[in-house]
């Protein structure tokens, strides 16, 4: 009976009372004073600390029921600004957005991971301040910075683990880097675990079980599982581009192993069984042009490759039974093809009570799911409890 009668904690620093209005919603001091069971004056202490700060601010007065009415307070995300990054192996982007994940400014070009953490991050820094810019922001408004790297992240640290297409990045300081140049908290993660938070944040916020398959120069999953994002005991958590494929062939893959997902069925090796059919294409970009363009060879192979994909996704969905699976990257922007072949084999090899209600879909997020994951998991830190509670004091 006791166990039955136990309830929630109620909120008890500023910084847990701010939780409450981080949903935009505007509340009096007595709507905040009836939640958090503290009294009136200790209300309005926090509220005039978080309305100093600027995280806080009037929203206007809420309806009387006799006498005055009520003053009311809500989040203020334009108080700072997130500077988000995506990086992979061939593209950059960037976006300045505000708490609450809008973006302000963004732009898009192509890289070279392989260039090197210098050369790379040093890019990042001067777009970011153009992009601040941009959003008629200064330098001095920035509170946070997301990264996402594509390869395996040591979230604690933010420092590549034996990333197998960046080579000069192992155990780099990414936030340390980012870190002196802009004078604020880095975080950084891998690049699939940003898209699927983004993915989830802005366009699956009910679902609680999600996986995100990004398949583009690699392929990775990023985990949603009991409502937040799992990384696993090393961060390699969702690492499906180099698990073997069920009787593919002997590709050899970059990660030194052969026959793995990412050896068949990403961008670059579609492209190169195309080329070995007399097409124009060496990368993922030229295989989405083919396909776009109505050559039935590519929309074979693209097909062929969800297929592929659709095998190992399948042990997946036995494994953690999601109830939406989000094809994004480059090669899924081919179109239905990609995930017509991944549908066609998860429905057949998994058990009918996993795929009941399982929906396999396109990115909605036009591109941005990473940007919009890194905004999320940079606002994340610094408007946690502890951080308001530190700021405060």
């Amino acid at each position: 009976m006791d166990e039955l009668l136990k309830v929630a904690p109620r909120p008890t620093g500023a910084g847990e009372m701010f939780q409450l209005l981080r949903d935009g919603r505007p509340r009096t001091r007595a709507d905040l004073a009836v939640v958090t069971g503290q009294s009136r004056s200790t209300i309005a202490a926090r509220i005039d600390a978080l309305l100093a700060s600027g995280l806080v601010s009037p929203s206007g007065e809420a309806s009387s029921t006799g006498g005055r009415p009520p003053s009311t307070f809500r989040f203020n995300p334009a108080a700072r600004v997130v500077l988000a990054v995506d990086l992979g192996a061939t593209h950059a982007r960037l976006a300045v957005t505000d708490l609450a994940g809008e973006v302000l400014a963004e732009h898009a070009e192509g890289i070279a991971i392989a260039d090197g953490p210098q050369a790379v991050l040093a890019r990042v820094v001067e777009l970011g301040r153009r992009l601040i810019g941009e959003a008629g922001r200064s330098v001095g408004d920035l509170a946070s910075v997301g990264v996402g790297l594509p390869g395996p992240v040591e979230h604690s640290s933010g420092r590549p683990i034996n990333p197998p297409i960046m080579p000069g990045w192992d155990d780099a300081d990414v936030p340390g880097i980012l870190g002196r140049a802009l004078d604020v908290p880095v975080l950084v993660d891998n690049d699939v675990n940003i898209m699927a938070l983004g993915e989830h944040r802005t366009q699956w916020p009910s679902v609680d079980h999600l996986l995100f398959v990004k398949v583009a120069t690699g392929i990775g999953a990023g985990i949603i599982a009991d409502g937040s994002l799992r990384r696993g005991a090393q961060g390699s958590a969702g690492d499906v581009g180099h698990i073997a494929v069920p009787g593919g062939s002997d590709r050899p893959c970059r990660c030194g192993n052969t026959g793995c997902l990412e050896a068949v069925a990403s961008g670059p090796a579609i492209a190169t069984d195309l080329a070995a059919l007399g097409l124009d294409a060496a990368d993922g970009a030229d295989v989405v042009a083919l396909v776009r363009s109505g050559d039935l060879e590519a929309s074979r192979a693209v097909r062929e490759a969800g297929r592929r994909i659709g095998g190992v996704l399948a042990a997946c969905v036995s494994m953690l039974n999601p109830s939406v699976i989000v094809i994004g990257g480059q090669v899924a922007e081919a179109g239905e093809h990609l995930i017509a072949g991944i549908r066609e084999v998860v429905y057949r090899r998994s058990l009918p009570l996993a795929t009941q209600h399982l929906r396999i879909v396109a990115s909605r997020t036009m591109g941005r799911a990473g940007v919009l994951g890194a905004s999320a998991m940079a606002a994340d830190h610094v408007l946690s409890a502890a951080a308001i509670d530190s700021l405060i004091a």
